[in-house]
């Protein structure tokens, strides 16, 4: 049973971008040897995408996890022995199994048998997993934990489709929470609708040592663009009123980096000034479940956040998920 005096606090914050930064004009001069026609003008009118970030062949999703986590702990200020309870937010783990979570456990030398495992909710993972860890610290059962959002969205996008392969890049970021007798974490709301699952998806699975299906993003604009507008701000509402605050209360939003013109509308529907949202997008495009992370860990370290101050973290993505979660840094 939870104990009603526990919360959950963010210790540190970290993140890592590969060190292959791809511009608009380097997209499209790979595209064009390809037949396949974009612009920089193209694609920053449409998304606010300058530039994002690729992971060289040999990175994998738990080695960009590696470098975030390494960053947050350091930040954190905590032994890698006292964290006994690891989650991390991908859709492009490094295998089937196991999980990425065990192998970045076993990567960071943590020797103690706390929790590993994944959470697979797409763009929305990294809310759920500070939801999911927030459950756990508070319950007692942990009272540390590493949460990690890394993805290498390069490996499952079709060059061949500019809709979807200028929107994506490869990065990770991670935090830091452990148990507090001082509120931080105040609350969270999660949802899904799986009869919007083919709207957004990498419809594909192994089958007899092959890929059955297509392993490549697909990705319905227009119809993503319409639903995540409308379940942002009910979601950053919900969330809100479970910690009895306001719009007004927030010091920042940290929306998941979609698409600009996403993140606008939903902090105009909060009456929230745009100068109080963190943005990120343009240099690091859609990072998938790391882009809150990553975004998080930017404002901290320029000293945008401060101690004390209210955190409103958003996401949406395929299943479809969306959650929110509003917390004190």
């Amino acid at each position: 049973m939870a104990q009603s005096n526990l919360y959950s606090r963010v210790l540190g914050t970290g993140s890592y971008l590969p060190a292959d930064r791809v511009t608009n004009q380097d997209l499209a001069d790979r595209l064009a040897k390809q037949g396949v026609e974009t612009s920089d003008e193209w694609i920053v009118a449409r998304t606010g995408i300058h530039a994002r970030h690729f992971a060289a062949a040999d990175q994998t999703t738990s080695d960009l996890a590696l470098f975030a986590s390494n960053n947050a702990i350091e930040a954190a200020g905590v032994d890698p022995q006292s964290i006994d309870l690891i989650i991390v937010a991908t859709s492009t783990p490094d295998f089937v199994f196991p999980s990425t979570a065990c192998l970045l456990q076993n990567k960071l030398g943590i020797k103690n048998n706390g929790a590993a495992f994944d959470v697979q909710a797409v763009c929305s993972g990294f809310a759920y997993a500070v939801a999911i860890a927030d459950s756990l610290i508070r319950s007692g059962a942990h009272r540390t934990a590493l949460i990690v959002g890394a993805e290498t969205f390069s490996r499952i996008l079709d060059f061949n489709d500019r809709t979807t392969c200028v929107l994506f890049g490869d990065g990770a970021g991670a935090i830091v929470m452990q148990a507090s007798d001082e509120p931080g974490v105040l609350a969270s709301a999660l949802h899904a609708d799986g009869s919007y699952s083919d709207i957004l998806c990498t419809p594909g699975n192994v089958n007899g040592g092959v890929v059955a299906g297509s392993a490549f993003l697909h990705m319905d604009g227009q119809a993503v663009f319409k639903l995540a507008v409308n379940v942002l701000e009910k979601v950053a509402v919900e969330a809100l009123e479970k910690a009895q605050l306001t719009a007004e209360d927030i010091d920042w939003l940290i929306p998941h980096q979609a698409n600009i013109r996403i993140m606008q509308s939903t902090c105009r529907k909060l009456r929230l000034p745009q100068e109080r949202m963190v943005v990120t997008v343009g240099e690091h495009g859609n990072t998938s479940a790391a882009s809150i992370p990553l975004a998080l860990d930017v404002a901290v370290r320029d000293g945008r956040i401060k101690r004390g101050q209210n955190v409103l973290i958003e996401g949406v993505g395929g299943g479809f998920t969306w959650g929110a979660s509003v917390f004190r840094y």
